[in-house]
């Protein structure tokens, strides 16, 4: 799934506000002192909580964005949220990231999705949809593929987010959670692509260089997979995998008319 740090960068700024003297210089108590100050805003906690993280304290990090979190602030609970799903400077706790993500879900849903925020409550929605597909162990998030799907289709549709778009259309290729529904799968295959998502036109290239359940279209699908294994992380091998065997099947005309296909597609986006 795609991160989103460097937008993390982008709001943070300033020095953290988080930590205090034992005494003051008069001598007095430092609570003495932080009772009368103002207190801490979520926006000031979340500062000083990725400014800890920068420096390498998890602990300090996570006691600021968990007062941010429980100020409302939607950026500290969606970091929370990815520190406890990932073990990232805490013990891997899925319930506690569950709850995380679950709270921005239901606080954000109706935000503006063209600001750059709605790409994390977006995310919360994915990061749901995936605990509902597979559950939670020892819990009682059970198994649910149509609420997963709720997940994904809101995100996809709402959001326009392109992993929930690929991960909506995984759903209705395989009939899980949704009636199984190839062209259906495509749409949002296609949808998802358009944004670059690597794993979307992978899928995309490879049905359509196939012919499954769409029209065939080899050059237009070796386009899609080239593009998918130029952008593919190293984990994703099965992209590599696709690409080759399309490849390897396709003409010296497909080929050459991808490359056309993939000079224009390049073009559009620089525009």
């Amino acid at each position: 799934m795609r991160t989103f740090e460097s937008l993390l960068c982008a709001v943070v700024f300033g020095a953290g506000l988080m930590a205090a003297p034992a005494l003051a210089l008069d001598g007095s108590k430092s609570s003495d002192v932080l009772a009368a100050a103002p207190p801490m805003t979520a926006m000031e906690a979340f500062r000083s909580g990725a400014n800890s993280l920068k420096a390498g304290d998890a602990a300090k990090a996570v006691n600021a964005l968990e007062y941010a979190a429980e100020n409302g602030h939607p950026l500290a609970q969606w970091k929370l949220g990815r520190m406890y799903a990932e073990g990232e400077g805490v013990k891997r706790d899925d319930l506690k990231a569950f709850e995380y993500f679950r709270r921005i879900a239901d606080s954000h849903a109706d935000d503006n999705p063209n600001t750059a925020q709605s790409r994390f409550v977006a995310n919360a929605f994915v990061a749901l949809g995936h605990y509902y597909l597979d559950g939670i162990p020892q819990s009682n998030i059970r198994p649910d593929p149509h609420r997963a799907r709720e997940m994904f289709a809101y995100a996809a549709s709402y959001f326009r987010d392109p992993d929930a778009q690929y991960f909506l259309a995984r759903l209705y290729l395989d009939g899980n959670g949704a009636p199984q529904d190839p062209r259906t799968a495509a749409r949002w295959f296609g949808l998802s692509a358009q944004k670059g998502q690597s794993q979307a036109q992978a899928m995309l290239g490879a049905m359509l260089f196939a012919g499954e359940h769409v029209p065939r279209q080899a050059a237009r699908g070796l386009m899609w997979l080239t593009l998918a294994k130029d952008s593919a992380r190293p984990d994703q091998t099965w992209i590599n995998k696709l690409y080759d065997s399309a490849y390897q099947q396709s003409t010296e005309d497909e080929r050459a008319v991808a490359l056309v296909y993939l000079k224009r597609w390049l073009q559009t986006r620089r525009d």
